[in-house]
């Protein structure tokens, strides 16, 4: 019997209906397997991302603070011999072999665990080639790793322990701008500014070539009367206030700045500078053990210790960015790097910090490595140099101490993170 007309519509309805759905669930299959596409694309990325960050931290730890490498307490015991004291070389901090590299291990076992934590965060998220490189840490007994540096502390070297020679004038100057340097960058730390709250000679560390590099900036804490924070260079105010701020960091400064030039003891040094700036015999006090220091810079450098080591607060200077600018100079005119105009320029008002700056081929390094005159150079730079049959230092013209050079992953990398931040904060050009 045939079909009615209507019959006939129904029954095209219902299979144009099935080819419908057919081909919505043919889309969605497809759409489904592309997600799936696109997912294992994802995860194999983000595995090998995973995977770089992992070989960046186990072969260059200093490169990515991100990544901290954790050990355990067994391993700490072994690499110091169970922390004994021929491997002692600070309070509480031991020098040792991890994972074939020379560390120096900072055991916190007065911190609660909220505190060790809240260093730890410090000194993983920030990076400067004049700060202590972060290695790893052990949660398991309360200890940070951090990089060694064999030539101790900046307090050693002036006291001449043993029998090292005294640091001479340009070597001086230029701890003080890389001092003064650091502070700026810690003072300016997003999203939280870092107040280093200990700043004193034992704090500053020497590596190989005499780079200075700040340690201890993590813990932010109160000094007291018993802690070893309590120096002849903690700020007066705090002492009574207990209020840790960057005017602290101001008047350390000053007092480190003054005890590096005088060669004095810390205690009450700026009161004798000050009487010797009353009767005009600031010259005097300069130690003359760093050789033939112009005493016009000296005086500059005495002068600028004094505003910052000011009992007042309100005396001193508000920022160390405004120390630096006092700084800076000085330290140029001590022969170090300085950055091209056209760089300076091309980055606005933020000013390219000047150790980024090759000081042979004037500019900005991508390979830096330091020399034995403690200056870092672009590594085809100074190889150059060396190979030319150079054996004086390319900025004292003094003859170097040996040949090697070494690679500053730490500077590389700040000049990388910089690079990328200011390129993008630069305003796009006008056509």
């Amino acid at each position: 019997m045939p079909l009615s007309k209507e019959e006939v519509e129904a029954l095209k309805r219902e299979r144009d209906d099935a080819i419908r759905k057919l081909s919505e669930a043919g889309e969605a299959k497809g759409e489904l397997e592309q997600r799936v596409i696109d997912l294992e694309e994802r995860t194999s990325l983000l595995d090998s991302q995973l995977r770089l960050a992992e070989e960046t931290r186990t072969t260059w730890p200093g490169l990515d603070f991100a990544w901290c490498s954790e050990f355990s307490l067994s391993e700490l015991r072994q690499a110091t011999r169970n922390f004994s004291d021929a491997t002692k070389v600070g309070d509480g901090v031991y020098r040792g072999v991890l994972r074939n590299t020379t560390v120096a291990i900072k055991m916190l076992h007065s911190h609660s665990s909220s505190q060790f934590q809240q260093e730890v965060g410090v000194v993983s998220r920030v990076r400067h080639p004049n700060l202590v490189t972060l290695m790893g840490c052990c949660p398991e007994a309360s200890a940070l790793v951090f990089e060694f540096l064999p030539n101790g502390s900046l307090e050693d070297r002036l006291a001449r322990r043993d029998d090292t020679p005294p640091l001479a004038w340009q070597a001086r100057t230029r701890i003080i701008g890389e001092v003064c340097s650091a502070l700026v960058f810690l003072h300016s730390c997003e999203p939280r500014p870092v107040t280093h709250g200990d700043l004193n000679p034992a704090n500053i560390l020497l590596d190989a070539n005499l780079v200075s590099k700040l340690g201890d900036y993590g813990a932010s804490r109160l000094p007291t009367m018993t802690d070893p924070g309590s120096s002849p260079c903690t700020d007066p105010e705090l002492l009574i206030t207990g209020e840790l701020t960057a005017d602290s960091d101001v008047y350390s400064f000053g007092v480190v700045v003054l005890r590096l030039v005088t060669g004095q003891p810390a205690l009450g040094i700026a009161r004798k500078v000050e009487e010797a700036l009353e009767k005009g015999e600031m010259e005097a006090l300069v130690d003359r053990s760093a050789g033939e220091w112009p005493f016009p810079q000296a005086e500059k450098l005495m002068l600028l210790g004094l505003q910052c080591a000011e009992l007042s607060s309100r005396k001193r200077p508000a920022r160390m960015s405004q120390v630096w600018r006092v700084v800076e100079p000085l330290a140029k005119a001590a022969s170090m790097p300085v950055a091209p105009e056209s760089l300076v320029h091309s980055f606005g008002e933020s000013h390219m910090p000047s150790y980024f700056i090759c000081p042979i081929s004037q500019e900005v390094m991508r390979n830096p490595h330091t020399a034995a005159d403690g200056y870092t150079y672009e590594a085809e730079a100074i190889k150059g140099w060396l190979d030319s049959g150079h054996e004086t230092s390319p900025m004292t013209k003094m003859p170097l101490a040996h040949r090697h050079v070494t690679p500053s992953y730490a500077l590389r990398s700040a000049i990388q993170n910089y690079m990328q931040q200011h390129q993008q904060k630069m305003p796009p050009r006008s056509v």
